[in-house]
């Protein structure tokens, strides 16, 4: 690899052959040499999901000028741990998760494998970011997305990002009005799941739910941004230390 290029480490929790992937590789083209390592099949909802007992494997699948791709076997996690440890001769610059196929913004961005990856590169203290578009249509436009990544990566490989901060980068659908540097909304996932039965008649589970905002009058948050046609970047942090509670809970009688 060489020593004279930003070196950029792109995954993704869709696959390898997710168009979003595709559509963030080349928003990355020009902007340094890239290193692909992303998960041989769809792994979404994995969080930070690593696989202790399960034999990693990686294939590279493509190779041109300033780009190499590899398929694991792993979950996002797996890839980047993987990828730091044994593929790279060098810290990236900056990893950038996704384009995923749907919005990963709110309380989602505990649950979702490209904000799982670019946490992980976060712990690694590589500059991290996840990209969401809002949309899960297989023709979805990535354009005004791929747009968005390619000059926030750019100020990102400049100016870095504080220790233990990454971003979580969502987009709606359609026309782009702007870009809103926000908070996460406060709300949860309600009605999860659909019951339903198998062959034999018995009950069966669907993951299915609504998103309940409890600040949906927050012009500070994701959520609002985005139902607005704004682009919603939110500061997230690895440590989750509750520092204003610690002086009451070293009250109690323990």
């Amino acid at each position: 690899m060489s020593k004279r290029k930003p070196l950029i480490l792109i995954t993704n929790d869709d696959g390898y052959q997710a168009q979003g992937i595709s559509s963030l590789i080349e928003a990355m083209k020009g902007l340094g040499e890239i290193i692909v390592f992303a998960p041989d099949s769809p792994r979404s909802g994995m969080s930070s999901a690593i696989s202790p007992s399960l034999p990693l494997r990686a294939r590279m699948y493509h190779q041109e000028d300033d780009l190499t791709a590899y398929k694991c076997n792993g979950t996002p996690v797996d890839c980047v741990k993987l990828a730091l440890n044994e593929f790279v001769d060098r810290k990236p610059d900056l990893l950038v998760s996704g384009i995923n196929h749907g919005s990963n913004a709110g309380i989602s961005v505990i649950y979702s494998g490209t904000m799982g990856a670019a946490i992980e590169g976060c712990v690694f203290e590589v500059p991290s970011i996840g990209f969401s578009l809002c949309d899960f249509s297989p023709e979805a436009d990535f354009t005004s997305m791929a747009q968005i990544a390619h000059r926030l990566a750019a100020q990102v490989i400049e100016k870095g990002l504080p220790k233990g901060v990454c971003l979580n980068v969502n987009v709606p659908a359609g026309e782009i009005r702007g870009v809103k540097i926000t908070t996460q909304t406060n709300g949860k996932w309600v009605n999860e799941y659909v019951r339903s039965s198998d062959g034999m008649g018995r009950d069966v589970f669907w993951m299915t739910g609504n998103f309940e905002n409890w600040e949906a009058q927050n012009e500070d948050n994701d959520e609002w941004a985005l139902a607005r046609g704004y682009a919603a970047v939110v500061p997230v942090k690895i440590d989750m230390t509750a520092y204003d509670f610690m002086p009451e809970l070293k009250k109690w009688e323990i």
